[in-house]
């Protein structure tokens, strides 16, 4: 197989080509050389998606069986490339996210489900962002789906939707800061109910699963989500206790409390979110094409190992924003009668 990484150096990208290097695949890069280091092995083209010359240069290196799209953001940029890359590339898949559909975070969702409209040539400021609601970032992911397929057509074109992403290599952080607040050990608080049902799929499990739709050619749109039911908040961060040794003691606030105190979902708690339709996205679909989906508690330990092997610290602007600072937490524990 003959692959082209759109993107290809970070998180789910740098994931996918390294799988494709095991399989013995022929691998090409495209990206600028700013997020991070190209794997060896790889065939590296520096360029940008967003200029023409770029892009036009990297179609005259093909042709490809597939390509990868992991940096597709806005849909009239997404329209141009797959145009150009259209005569060379027999397929495209494109990661795109849950946060396309209509109902996200609120309501249970499947494939079936309502999306955001949002046509293929929509500019970057497309969109809005509404409070519990559709994201200015959802519609552009929707318009990239419909730039896409209006190019290759349905059955050449398979649209990944993800939901939470975790594992090795994780920049923006929301396992990684469980798993350092854990290590900390002490008081923390924690979301209940430590049954609350969760979905994070490790990137691996994606990444082997975008290879296995290119290899089989899997068409159409996936969710792609742990099973639901099977993982549970507390399971998280039993692990997290567990491979960090940090013996923390959780304080399982209800969530009610900790909404009226004004800790923000998803942020101050990552993975915290009390909307139904969070952690109900149905991946049958997905599973059923051969999506394979490791137990959290390993995704949680191979993490802890790349943090402590490779010392990683929050870089990305998104990583900053999470978390409970300590006075935070202060704050809320002497709000509960405990102290850290």
């Amino acid at each position: 197989m003959r692959l082209l990484v759109l993107g290809g150096t970070m998180f789910v990208g740098r994931e996918v080509v390294n799988q494709a290097l095991r399989r013995g695949w022929s691998v090409t890069t495209f990206n600028r050389g700013r997020s991070g280091e190209d794997l060896a092995g790889v065939e590296a083209v520096r360029g940008d998606r967003s200029v023409d010359a770029d892009v036009n240069g990297l179609a005259g290196r093909g042709p490809w069986d597939a390509v990868v799209d992991t940096s597709a953001y806005i849909p009239r940029n997404t329209l141009d490339v797959a145009r150009r890359l259209e005569p060379t590339a027999s397929r495209y898949a494109l990661i795109s996210t849950v946060s396309v559909y209509a109902g996200w975070p609120v309501e249970p969702l499947s494939e079936d489900s309502p999306m955001l409209g949002a046509p293929p040539d929509a500019g970057p400021d497309f969109g809005e962002d509404t409070e519990d609601g559709p994201t200015q970032y959802g519609y552009q992911k929707a318009g990239t789906e419909a730039a896409v397929r209006e190019v290759f057509g349905s059955d050449r074109t398979t649209v990944l939707r993800p939901g939470v992403v975790l594992g090795p290599g994780e920049y923006i952080g929301r396992l990684p800061w469980w798993l350092r607040r854990a290590a900390a050990g002490g008081r923390v608080i924690a979301p209940s109910p430590q049954e609350r049902s969760i979905q994070p799929v490790d990137v691996r499990d994606l990444a082997a699963f975008v290879l296995t739709c290119v290899e089989s050619g899997e068409c159409g749109p996936f969710n792609v989500t742990a099973p639901m039911g099977r993982e549970t908040f507390g399971g998280l961060l039993a692990a997290c206790a567990q491979v960090t040794g940090g013996a923390p003691q959780y304080v399982w606030l209800p969530e009610e409390t900790l909404l009226q105190a004004g800790v923000r979902q998803w942020s101050e708690l990552p993975l915290w979110r009390t909307f139904e339709g969070v952690w109900r996205v149905d991946s049958s679909r997905a599973l059923r094409a051969g999506l394979d989906c490791r137990p959290l508690t390993e995704t949680v330990r191979d993490t802890w190992q790349w943090l402590v092997e490779t010392g990683a610290e929050q870089v990305h602007e998104r990583a900053v924003e999470l978390g409970l600072s300590p006075e935070r937490e202060r704050e809320l524990l002497a709000m509960v009668g405990g102290s850290s």
